[in-house]
């Protein structure tokens, strides 16, 4: 997929600072596609969206069309409008939906089941290994992984997306030429290599606070579900959560310690009727049989010969007897038992010991 024919007219009515989204979608309503709004002048606009309409014809945004076609020449980058067929459906049945997406990476990706995993930013080391758990072992049964690129549950969950072999899209709050935070330029690299990356707002837009809320509609939008791994209750997670009920997807909770504050928000959903969620077959279960083509890597949890199954054995084992029979770091070794017990093959004992279910 490539630029679409009219695109410099799609950019021109799409990079006019003032218009907004909203009035851009009552002028194709009423004009058809945006030459159709330029050829009907400026009394013809007017009536439709007021004297706002003046800036279609007043302010020449020719600089920006031209750098964001050049941007578009390059293979590995793309420019989708509302006309495009290969526009995610998914985004045509919320209420906003972005008339432009700026996209590095795959496309393709845009038409894949896709689940949001969103979260603290200030995360806990079991929060950034439940989210990595989850992402890693649903991304292996066909989900495409869907979050912000921000620090903590975010990265976590692309992270383990990426582990997987799967897929993953990174919705952005600047545009698609930036990176932010710096400190996921790396993740931001390879999910643009081995993902895609999605933004609806023109080339060179800087962080502005404004716009992250904003994003989140388009993660909810293109998911079939959001969960939910650690928020505070006032958390831009939550507002993620809401847009996902509000445009009919389901919505996930983890819950966690009546003590920490980074669980509350995961209660305060589930007490608004997100679903409770012990393990990935919890997320599957509801939203079907979404198996794709694509299965864990060769260290996948359910294979036999699985090297931490091996040195697990059948009978209950500690932590420190793993880490002495494997010769893992702790780290790594609750990174792989997380993920093995979201696969259903172990179960967590008292006094982090750990058992073998088949």
């Amino acid at each position: 997929m490539k630029t679409t024919k009219g695109l410099a007219a799609w950019l021109r009515l799409t990079l006019i600072p003032g218009i907004g989204g909203e009035r851009q979608r009552k002028l194709l309503a009423a004009f058809g596609l945006p030459e159709g709004i330029f050829a009907a002048g400026r009394l013809a606009a007017r009536s439709v969206i007021g004297e706002t309409a003046d800036l279609l014809f007043d302010f020449d945004p020719g600089e920006a069309v031209d750098r964001s076609l050049h941007w578009a020449e390059d293979p590995e980058q793309h420019i989708l409008t509302l006309a495009d067929e290969a526009y995610p459906a998914a985004l045509l049945e919320i209420a906003d939906p972005p008339n432009v997406l700026y996209l590095r990476g795959n496309p393709a990706l845009l038409q894949q089941p896709g689940l949001a995993i969103v979260g603290s930013r200030n995360a806990t080391p079991q929060g950034l290994q439940t989210a990595h758990g989850f992402a890693r072992t649903l991304a292996g049964q066909g989900l495409t992984i869907i979050s912000g690129l921000a620090l903590g549950i975010d990265a976590a969950a692309h992270q383990g997306a990426l582990a997987a072999n799967g897929n993953t899209i990174a919705v952005i709050g600047t545009g698609a030429d930036r990176i932010y935070p710096a400190r996921n330029k790396e993740l931001a690299l390879q999910i643009a290599e081995q993902g895609l990356i999605v933004s609806e707002f023109p080339l060179g837009t800087p962080v502005l606070a404004a716009n992250f809320p904003r994003r989140n509609r388009i993660i909810s939008g293109l998911s079939r579900g959001v969960l939910v791994v650690e928020a505070a209750p006032e958390s831009g997670s939550l507002i993620t959560a809401r847009l996902a009920g509000e445009q009919g997807r389901e919505v996930f909770a983890i819950p966690g310690s009546i003590h920490s504050p980074l669980a509350r928000g995961c209660h305060k959903l589930i007490r608004q009727g997100a679903k409770l969620v012990e393990t990935a077959d919890d997320i599957l279960e509801e939203l079907g049989n979404l198996t794709a083509n694509n299965q864990l890597p060769d260290e996948a949890p359910h294979r036999t010969e699985d090297p931490l199954l091996i040195a697990l054995g059948h009978d209950p084992c500690s932590l420190d007897q793993l880490a002495e029979r494997t010769g893992y770091s702790t780290e790594q070794l609750l990174t792989e038992l997380l993920t093995l017990e979201l696969s259903g093959v172990l179960a967590t004992l008292p006094g982090n010991r750990y058992q073998r279910l088949n």
